[in-house]
Formats: structure tokens, sequence, C-alpha cells
């Protein structure tokens, strides 16, 4: 089973949203493995120029599932932000098709997550400065291909990180991957995402893995993923706190490039949803409110 770059991405239904006493959101059908760093200028973004990488100390960010619906924005706002990006993809062909094209600072690579460690150091080489994670299984009979990407896929990641030296490493994951301990046993969305090959248990061992790896890390857990521009601003708490809610891939990529440039997001776990009446506040700040683990 082979990985595919489709990002954390939740099936938005009615059943998904509930009232919350932390915030109200709902939650999608996402999955995502990558290696990422930087972020584009949205409008709206938090993100400030200033911060853009200048030609001359250019970083290369290596994404794992860059063809995915949050991994290609991540991607995008990668290079907006200056960043040299090398795009770890399962079709190059499609890879072309879908990621800006004629940009010199844009480097395609084959990259297979479920194929081990070494062929993935191979991919990723070393000129690569960090690695984001934004892959997602292909959905199949294969009732262990959520295992074979979210899982192990990610560990083969970290590993290759490990060989090549690379220190720093994000990881695209969701809310709920920890909802027993939450007490969210119930919770539709949990019941749903773990019918599927225990997908959230999944997720959940490997940021485990990743935590106890040494690197220095940053995992974001978006709530439901939309296609839809971004509405509101973005919100972020610590770990099992959010067990609803919803946001815009834009943000979560606008997220996963900030942690790039702020160390406020070191060795930190954030989950992250978006709501038209939360407050604007700076990465910085966001950031620099979650406990360091």
């Amino acid at each position: 089973m082979a990985a595919t770059a489709t990002g954390l991405f939740f099936l938005r239904t009615s059943a998904f949203s509930f009232p919350s006493k932390h915030h109200s959101v709902t939650l999608f059908h996402n999955k995502v493995h990558s290696f990422p760093l930087g972020a584009a200028n949205l409008e709206g973004s938090e993100i400030e120029g200033k911060e853009e990488v200048g030609v001359s100390e250019k970083k290369k960010i290596f994404v794992a599932g860059a063809t995915g619906n949050t991994g290609k924005r991540i991607v995008e706002q990668l290079l907006a932000k200056g960043f040299a990006v090398k795009a770890g993809v399962l079709d190059i062909d499609k890879a072309k098709s879908t990621l800006p094209g004629q940009n010199p600072h844009l480097q395609i690579v084959k990259a297979d997550v479920t194929e081990g460690s070494a062929r993935l150091a191979d991919a990723i080489g070393n000129d690569s400065d960090a690695v984001i994670c934004a892959t997602g299984y292909r959905r199949s009979l294969d009732f262990f291909a959520p295992w074979k990407v979210d899982n192990f896929g990610t560990v083969n990641l970290v590993e290759a990180c490990r060989t090549l030296g690379v220190k720093r490493f994000l990881l695209v994951s969701s809310i709920l991957v920890n909802g027993a301990a939450m007490g969210q046993l119930l919770n539709p969305a949990y019941v749903f995402l773990n019918v599927l090959g225990l997908t959230l248990i999944a997720k959940l061992q490997a940021e485990q893995y990743i935590r106890k790896s040494g690197i220095n890390y940053t995992i974001i857990r978006p709530g439901g993923l939309r296609n839809d521009p971004p509405q509101g601003n973005i919100i972020m708490e610590q770990e099992d706190t959010l067990y609803e809610g919803s946001i815009s891939r834009d943000q979560v990529a606008e997220v996963a490039v900030a942690a790039l440039l702020h160390p406020e997001s070191h060795y930190k776990v954030v989950e992250i949803v978006a709501r038209t009446d939360a407050p604007k506040r700076s990465f910085k700040e966001l950031f620099g409110s979650i406990k360091q683990h």
C-alpha cells in the first residue's frame, strides 16, 4: 500500500458537529504526514513579510505528501515565503500538473513513505533542512493501510531524518487522536475515523514515536479540514483539548510554515481550529501560549 499525498481529510457531515465546552468546530476525515518548512503570505496572514527568507539564506524543506490537498498548499506557501522545496510525491506526472510549474526553487522527487527509511533518506537527501509530513493513506479494503502510512510511514520519515542528521520535523496529525484519554470514545468522529483501520490510534502512536526520538518536532493537530478559503481567525490550544471544529487547509499550511519561523513552536503539540469570533493573534503569541514538552 503506497501513501497518497492527501493530508488529514475528514468527511464533513452534520454528525460531526457538536457543542463544545472549548470551541465549536466540525471534524473532517484527513490524513497527513510530510516534511515542509515555510508559508505563503496569504491575505490576512499572521506571518509578517519581514520573516521571509532571503535568497542568500534560502533553506530547503522536504514535504512528504506534497500533492495532497494540504501538502500542495504547504508547498505553495513555502515557495511564496522564499524557501526552496523538495516535494516528495508518489506520482511525478501528477505533481508536475498540480504543483507550481517553472519554479527554479521547486524540486520534485519520488518518495513512498511505506518503502522504508533508507529509500526515504535518498529522496530527502543531505540538502534538506527540515521535513514536513503531510501524507495520508489511499483508501482501500486494506484495513492496515492507515498503519502502513500514518504510523510506520511516519516512523520511516523520522528514521530517515536521524540517518541524515535533519533536526527539524513537522507532522500534520489530527485532533481527537487521543480521544480515548479525553473521554471521547463515543464521539461520532472518533468512532468513524477509527472504524477506518484505527486511523487515529495509528496517528497517536506515530506522534509518541516522534516525541521520544529526540528530534526537534512540532505536531500540528487540525480540526476538520476545509478546502474553502479561511473563515475566521486561528485558535490554538494545548494537546487533548479540542474535540470538534474545522479549519481551512490554507490556515493549516500557514501554521506549518510559521512553525518553521518561530522557535516558540519547538517541541510542542498544538491543536488548531478557526472561529469567526476569535481574536487575531500573532503566531509568536499563539505558539508561545502552548506548553513545551
